[in-house]
């Protein structure tokens, strides 16, 4: 056997719910567009993946990121207990239709789907943990042992919103050892400062951007 057929991979798909979805709570720009381009890299690529992690915001109600929640201007950054928290619109808030995944996205029995901000006092953008800056105070999700009991070694990126959670997740794959690939034509983002940004630093970590049409399988 090559090291090549050797190499573990994980096909990560981040936040492809319907609150992010034009229409939904908070938007991303063109988000539902990469819905199709997910859909044919698990076509082209079916048996590559040796495992399909859906990662799905989960908010209570109450949560803090919620501007509502904390009679706060949309979109405008609160200090929470040492945490600059960007005051959100309500979304994918528990068993609400927005949180559910886009009725389009391909799906199997053995994907596996990791909830995400959870807890009330902290959001998560990453798929990995929470956004707490303390790392031993970081709540995990449970996907870094997920990927590492299936001798995970690459990790293929790709959801909403390359900005926000697509680029924390990276940044923790890339922390936890993994190859870290980002598919940048699945993935769409909220502001072209910040998606610049995310990519400058992603690539300062060693985060390959690729397409789905080149994808080194």
């Amino acid at each position: 056997t090559t090291l090549a057929t050797m190499t573990k991979r994980a096909l990560l798909l981040i936040d492809v719910q319907n609150d992010f979805m034009p229409g939904g709570s908070l938007a991303v720009p063109d988000g539902d567009s990469i819905v199709a381009v997910i859909n044919s890299i698990r076509e082209r690529h079916a048996g590559a993946f040796d495992l399909i992690v859906l990662s799905q915001d989960w908010h209570p109600h109450n949560h803090c990121s919620f501007y509502t929640n904390n009679g706060a201007e949309p979109f405008s950054v609160k200090n929470l207990d040492g945490v600059d928290q960007v005051m959100w619109p309500p979304h994918c808030v528990q068993d609400s239709p927005g949180a559910a995944f886009h009725h389009g996205l391909e799906r199997a029995s053995q994907d596996v789907v990791v909830l995400k901000g959870t807890h009330t006092g902290m959001d998560s953008y990453s798929a990995f943990a929470d956004n707490a800056t303390i790392p031993e105070k970081r709540q995990k999700t449970g996907l870094a042992d997920i990927l590492k009991k299936a001798s995970i070694d690459e990790v293929y990126v790709c959801g909403l919103a390359t900005d926000y959670c697509v680029n924390y997740t990276c940044q923790d794959a890339a922390s936890e050892g993994f190859k870290v690939y980002c598919i940048e034509d699945a993935c769409r983002g909220i502001d072209p400062k910040t998606i610049a940004k995310a990519r400058e630093d992603l690539l300062a970590r060693g985060v390959i951007f690729t397409t789905s049409t080149s994808l080194p399988l």
